[in-house]
This record gives C-alpha cells, sequence and structure tokens, in this order.
C-alpha cells in the first residue's frame, strides 16, 4: 500500500470517527430536547401521609415508566400557589398537574362535588365502578374540558370518619350554632342543621379548632388525623363518615399540555393515576386501624357513634341538598341521573356483598 492511499484511508476514518461522534453528541441534545417538564401543585402539605405522598408516588410512577422523558415536579400546597388556587393554576396552565379533591371547586360548577364525595353516596369501591364502567367519568370529562382540564381518579380515602367535636353530639339539636370546618355538600347539609360553615385547607385546621375558633371539624380519617394531630385539639370522635364515604381524590391535567403528549405518555399518565389511585386506598384500609387504636388505646379519645336519630336527619338533609345541587342546569341534571342512578343499583348488591358479609363476620370475630 502506497503513502498516499494510507493517508486517504486515514482522513476517511478520521471522518467517519467525527460523524460518529457528532451523530452521538445529536443523538445526546435529541434525547435531552425529548425531556419534559411538568409541575404539580397540591392542596395538601408537603408530603403529608397518603394524600402528598399519593402525589409524590405519582410523579415518581410517571418518571419510572417514562423512563425520565416525563419528569413531574412536586409542590405542596402554598409552595407555588394557595392549597384552594390548584384548579385555577392547572386550568391556566401555571402548573401542567394538580392533586386535590373536587368538592373544593363548587364555586366553578356544582357538579364537581359529585366525582369526590357525596352525603351518603357511593363507597370507594363504588366510585371506582360507577367512573370506570358506569359512565361517569365520560361526564367528568365533558364537565372539565370547558375548563381546559383531563381529570383522573387520584387516589381514595374509603368511608372518612364523621369528625372531632370540642362537645358531645347527642341529637340533631346539638349541631345547631355550632361553627364547623367540612367542605362540599355535607357541609350545605350541616348549615341546614342550623351549623355556621366554613372551609378551610388542611393545613388550617388544627389552629382553628385548638384556638377554639372552630367548634368541630372533620379531615380524614385516623391515620391522617393522627398526623395533624387533632386529637389535641378536641376530645370527640364519632363515627360514621356520612358526609364523605368513598372520597376520590383528583388529578388535574392541563388538556392541552395533554394532548401535545406522545400517545405513548399519555397512556403513561393515565396508568399511573390508576395505579395511585389503588395504591392510595389500599394505604388508608392498612394504615387507619392501627391509627385508631393509637387514638383511644394511647391518646385516650372519646370514640362515639352519631345516633340514628341524628343520622335519618342527616340523611333526610342529604337527599333534598344532593338533588337540588343536581337540578343546577343541564350538566348537572346529567351526572345527578347518572350517579343516583348507579347507587340505587349498588344498594341492592351492597347489602347482600359488603355489608351483608360485615354482618356476618360481626356474628364471631368482635
Amino acid at each position: 500500500m502506497d503513502k498516499a492511499n494510507t493517508r486517504w484511508k486515514r482522513r476517511e476514518i478520521i471522518k467517519c470517527l467525527g460523524a460518529g461522534v457528532a451523530v452521538g453528541a445529536l443523538s445526546r441534545v435529541s434525547a435531552a430536547a425529548e425531556t419534559i417538564q411538568w409541575k404539580m401543585v397540591t392542596t395538601w402539605p408537603k408530603n403529608f401521609p397518603a394524600l402528598g405522598t399519593g402525589a409524590n408516588r405519582l410523579a415518581e410512577l410517571i418518571d419510572h415508566l417514562s423512563n425520565g422523558r416525563l419528569k413531574v415536579k412536586v409542590y405542596g400546597a402554598q409552595e407555588l400557589v394557595p392549597a384552594m388556587g390548584v384548579f385555577d393554576a392547572v386550568s391556566r396552565g401555571t402548573a401542567e398537574m394538580g392533586h386535590g379533591a373536587s368538592y373544593y371547586w363548587k364555586g366553578k360548577h356544582e357538579a364537581t362535588q359529585f366525582f369526590s364525595a357525596v352525603p351518603f353516596g357511593l363507597s370507594a369501591l363504588e366510585m371506582n365502578g360507577w367512573l370506570t364502567y358506569g359512565g361517569g367519568q365520560k361526564l367528568w370529562d365533558e364537565l372539565y374540558s370547558d375548563f381546559g382540564l383531563k381529570p383522573f381518579a387520584g387516589g381514595n380515602t374509603g368511608v372518612q370518619m364523621g369528625g372531632w367535636f370540642k362537645k358531645e353530639i347527642n341529637s340533631s339539636a346539638d349541631f345547631n350554632g355550632l361553627k364547623v370546618r367540612m367542605p362540599g355538600l355535607g357541609g350545605e347539609v350541616l348549615r341546614r342543621m342550623g351549623s355556621t360553615v366554613v372551609t378551610l385547607s388542611g393545613g388550617e385546621i388544627f389552629q382553628a379548632l385548638f384556638s377554639g375558633a372552630i367548634d368541630a371539624s372533620e379531615w380524614v380519617g385516623p391515620y391522617n388525623d393522627l398526623a395533624f394531630g387533632l386529637h389535641k385539639a378536641a376530645p370527640f370522635y364519632y363515627w360514621p363518615g356520612w358526609h364523605e364515604p368513598g372520597t376520590t381524590l383528583e388529578v388535574l391535567v392541563n388538556k392541552s399540555s395533554y394532548e401535545k403528549l406522545p400517545k405513548d405518555l399519555q397512556t403513561i399518565v393515565a396508568v399511573a393515576c390508576q395505579a395511585v389511585n389503588d395504591d392510595m386506598l389500599s394505604e388508608f384500609s392498612a394504615r387507619n386501624a392501627v391509627a385508631l387504636a393509637s387514638l383511644v388505646g394511647e391518646h385516650k379519645v372519646q370514640l362515639r357513634k352519631f345516633s340514628d336519630e341524628i343520622l335519618k336527619k342527616l340523611g333526610t338533609l342529604s337527599r333534598d341538598v344532593v338533588a337540588e345541587a343536581g337540578a343546577k342546569d343541564a350538566l348537572s341534571k346529567k351526572v345527578f341521573a347518572s350517579f343516583d342512578g348507579f347507587r340505587k343499583n349498588s344498594i341492592g348488591w351492597g347489602k347482600i356483598s359488603e355489608e351483608g358479609y360485615s354482618l356476618a363476620r360481626a356474628l364471631t370475630f368482635k
């Protein structure tokens, strides 16, 4: 081989190596460009058990499933926007995602409340059934579309507790004059019981209850209530949670941002929401029992059941309040008809399945 050929081959090798380096560099740039950064704002205190950590799990799962192509940074309440500013922030595109509860947005549209918790409404299992197979999700999409949002179920607390009270509640008359923290349709029911109802974010409850600014408050259940130390602010803890029998937490996604995602990333977001929805209910089911034992055994909380008289009164008022909310406009009527129809069908099955089994188990296991 002569020197000319040798020099020529050397130049070609260098050119090829250079091209390879350039392609590699371009690939890395392309990969970096494909990484999508989103913000998630929440109504919960940062890292709050189950609720805040559920939002964290969602972000981590999306990152993992997308192999880092979609990264979501989570902001607790007040970090980027106020707790009650989540809906507007995601609707406007200030953040691409939000995590909260739809009954906080009743000021936007009355029907939002049906997708979180309805007094004497659907249990957690029934809510999942209605949303997934009963037409609920389609109606939720329709409602939120006008606000530029795509909603997903993003957690469930299961049946909540009836709340913390500074004094015993022995009859429906005892609600008269009380100042109570309770959101959504349940709050309207208590107004008709004679209570003054306020809406406070979770982080504001303890101080308001401890100081006497309010006389009673519901939050979630033993696991979360113990974490907030609500037993230090009021001695009486009532059940059942008539107002929130299976509270669905929601993931709000800016619709424009969602539709810009590649189809596989849209699927990843949807699947991650479903996984977190199931996981949160499992966590509450496991941890509430342990926390209740601690509240009663260690902290000497006085556990009380609402009397049948109180529950019947609450039920009668709830029936009217919910029906009125479902008659506000054409879309509310559609949502209420679907929800109420699903509830009617569920009652018969629930009586011989979940309720029937609970009664059977109680005959032997206390």
